[in-house]
């Protein structure tokens, strides 16, 4: 009798401690709730990725005082949350640049104050991240000054897209940086527009920094060459002499970057391209500046059919002024990052620019716009987050992603 009252207690106490270790290695996402805040960068932005997911913005107040300073409130309770701050570090009508920077790192610090589990910051664009070395004496490392104000309010992640250099991801040494890719939007989006045309394409590197960009996207679009810019700048922004490395005549040429800010290098890329006898130019780069006079240039510029550009900065005023401008939503690809995030799944397909987790089926071949009057995608020059609905291993889904977790509201 007492072996048998033993052999059942021991069978007792072992199912009680598998089941013990169960409930500890649960993740994270069993546990708390996502939150989403943004500052005034690109709420746009925010309010779609917060879509996606099935939520809605954490109501704050990201305001000024009458001497400029900075006024913040998060309304509600966060406490024990996984909370993401979207908010890229770039002008826009709300704020400039140096102010969307300073909302970011007071988010960080109020948000650490509120008892947050883990705060996340999701910045698209990446202020400063050209000044990251030191290219003659007694100039700044600026990216690595920003990425250290970041650090000191104790950030636990930070997640971007498509960094100038991806070396700066080691200024910020013990935190966790995921650079994710956007070269593969732009793959999708000239393959719904030109089909398997795109292997006769020549995809073009505006300098030597870009020819890995340009390779991927070859790859994606099966193109037939890759074609690379050798280019020498007498100061910033200004550009001395072009030579091109390789072969564009009666081609179908696109430019890939990282960004256009004035606009001059790339008009004279294109030019360069047009004299060598490339039949048709298309660009395309992550972020779109697009400082003054950009929109002039683009608009004066007849070799260039199309510029396309992801909405890491808002980009509303500048679809207005040139009609050449298309905008490609990152909403689905940050929605599948927060999730995977969020789920402590793994993220290393998205940061090598696979886009098999984040399958952008079209649903239509018309490509949409801004409205400049409603702030909506409604006509025919911008490609947005609307033109495709995300899927995930070949289902279609509704175009809101559902909530990582049950319990997250809606």
């Amino acid at each position: 009798i007492n072996a048998e009252y033993m052999g059942s207690t021991c069978k007792y106490y072992a199912r009680y401690k598998v089941m013990s270790l169960e409930t500890k290695l649960k993740g994270p996402g069993d546990t708390y709730q996502v939150k989403i805040v943004t500052g005034n960068a690109n709420r746009e932005l925010a309010g779609q990725v917060a879509k996606r997911l099935g939520l809605e913005l954490t109501p704050a107040r990201v305001s000024r005082f009458a001497n400029g300073e900075i006024d913040m409130k998060i309304f509600g309770n966060v406490r024990g949350d996984d909370v993401f701050i979207v908010q890229p570090t770039c002008s826009s009508e709300d704020c400039d640049l140096n102010t969307s920077v300073m909302e970011l790192l007071l988010l960080i610090h109020t948000l650490r104050l509120s008892s947050t589990k883990r705060i996340t910051a999701v910045v698209p664009h990446f202020a400063y991240a050209r000044q990251d070395r030191k290219t003659e004496a007694r100039v700044p490392i600026s990216a690595s000054a920003v990425a250290q104000l970041i650090m000191a309010m104790n950030v636990d992640r930070v997640v971007t897209v498509d960094l100038h250099c991806g070396q700066i991801q080691g200024f910020f040494h013990n935190t966790p940086v995921d650079n994710l890719q956007a070269y593969f939007l732009f793959a999708e989006y000239f393959k719904v527009k030109f089909g398997r045309a795109t292997r006769d394409f020549v995809i073009v590197a505006p300098d030597a920094g870009a020819v890995d960009k340009a390779r991927h996207l070859a790859d994606k679009l099966t193109a037939s060459h890759v074609v690379t810019i050798l280019k020498r700048r007498v100061e910033k922004n200004k550009v001395d002499s072009m030579q091109i490395v390789g072969e564009v005549a009666g081609r179908v040429c696109i430019i890939i970057d990282d960004m256009v800010d004035t606009a001059g290098t790339l008009v004279k890329g294109v030019d360069l391209l047009k004299e060598h006898g490339a039949e048709t130019i298309y660009a395309c780069c992550t972020h779109g500046i697009l400082s003054d006079p950009a929109c002039d240039r683009l608009n004066a510029c007849e070799a260039l059919t199309e510029l396309i550009v992801t909405d890491s900065i808002p980009q509303q005023d500048r679809v207005a002024r040139s009609p050449k401008i298309r905008v490609i939503s990152l909403a689905p690809l940050l929605a599948k990052v927060i999730q995977s995030v969020h789920d402590e799944s793994s993220l290393s397909l998205l940061l090598r620019g696979d886009g098999s987790q984040v399958n952008f089926t079209p649903v239509r071949k018309a490509l949409t716009r801004f409205d400049t009057g409603s702030g909506d995608f409604t006509s025919a020059s911008s490609f947005n987050s609307d033109t495709f609905e995300a899927h995930e291993g070949g289902e279609k889904q509704a175009s809101a992603v559902p909530s990582p977790t049950a319990h997250c509201p809606a």
